[in-house]
């Protein structure tokens, strides 16, 4: 097998112990399977990112050991955003949405998850519902992974399998203007259907993206890219071809997988999502929980093989924390692979 892997870190706080497990199974998975790691700085969000933590992910990387075959940063990739918009406003599959967060928060349910699933109020506000249903039930949909809907699914069947009529185009153009000079973000027009995906560790998934999140943002207020647009385009543009990461991002996978179509990508990534480790409150290590650094470990004395030795055994990947090497470390996760 041969293809290319990606470890991609946000710069919005340095690296902390989840992701030095989540490198682990990263370069790990790029062993077993003989890929390239792609590093890719994800800091699409500006107001958080700082030079200093993009300049500690190459710094604590390199002082672990980890070694990259190329490298990209998305604040250099403006361009290719644009490029990828346009494709999906070619197909009138955005939307602008005036919605305050206040309005989200108390117009919309939760999934059971918490996650907000948006109800489609900007969708509907411009043309009546029987227009956007028909809008809705006329999305393209090309991949191997869409299965076709049974009577049980409750979702529409599409009628017109050649696509749009003429008429329909114009009231897409219409629904679609909005008024840009107001602040708003773009949403993207999830089909209500649903989308079969297996993942190497977890097993087989379907998922209705439409239940889960309900239409999503791709561009907020503030003119920035989201994660869930950012990184289709990226995985699209640099040809990733296996995606490994945690847990906690597996249920973004189906509505990935909508966008990535839409943008015209023709063959699914393999998927795996790793276990986490988890502090003593029992809560996801994470930057805005002011995780402990790996910097921080550094700065008092803590060893690169210290610090795998602790994390392998958090992961219960090992009986103990004794230190260990990387390449050690790297040969323990890869034999939990599947």
């Amino acid at each position: 097998m041969s293809g290319i892997i990606r470890f991609a870190p946000s710069p919005t706080g340095y690296l902390h112990e989840g992701h030095l497990l989540s490198a682990l199974y990263v370069w790990a998975a790029a062993k077993k399977w003989d890929l390239k790691v792609h590093l890719r700085i994800e800091d699409h969000d500006q107001s958080r990112a700082r030079p200093a933590y993009i300049a500690g992910i190459r710094e604590d990387l390199a002082w672990l050991g980890f070694h990259y075959d190329s490298e990209s940063i998305q604040s250099a990739r403006n361009a290719i955003y644009q490029a990828a918009l346009r494709k999906l406003e070619a197909k009138s599959l955005v939307y602008p949405c005036y919605c305050s967060r206040k309005q989200l928060q108390e117009e919309n349910p939760k999934s059971e998850t918490g996650e907000i699933v948006y109800q489609g109020k900007c969708f509907y506000r411009h043309e009546p519902s029987a227009v956007s249903n028909e809008l809705r039930e006329s999305h393209p949909l090309t991949l191997s992974s869409w299965r076709e809907p049974k009577a049980d699914d409750r979702i529409h069947e599409k009628d017109d399998a050649m696509g749009p009529t003429a008429e329909l185009q114009g009231d897409r153009r219409k629904l679609f203007q909005g008024d840009r000079s107001t602040p708003h973000n773009l949403r993207f027009i999830v089909p209500d259907c649903f989308i079969d995906w297996h993942d190497l560790r977890l097993g087989d998934f379907h998922e209705n993206p439409k239940m889960q999140c309900g239409d999503f943002p791709i561009r907020d207020r503030e003119g920035q890219w989201t994660y869930q647009f950012a990184v289709c385009v990226d995985d699209i543009d640099e040809n990733i071809t296996h995606i490994v990461r945690g847990e906690d991002i597996r249920s973004s996978t189906a509505r990935q997988i909508a966008l990535m179509e839409a943008l015209g990508r023709t063959k699914l990534p393999i998927y795996l999502h790793h276990p986490l480790i988890f502090d003593t409150n029992n809560k996801k290590l994470s930057k805005r929980e002011l995780a402990h650094s790996l910097r921080q470990d550094k700065e008092a004395g803590i060893t690169p093989e210290m610090l795998l030795g602790r994390v392998c055994h958090k992961a219960h990947l090992t009986e103990n924390d004794t230190p260990i090497s990387l390449s050690d470390a790297i040969y323990i996760t890869m034999e939990s692979l599947p």
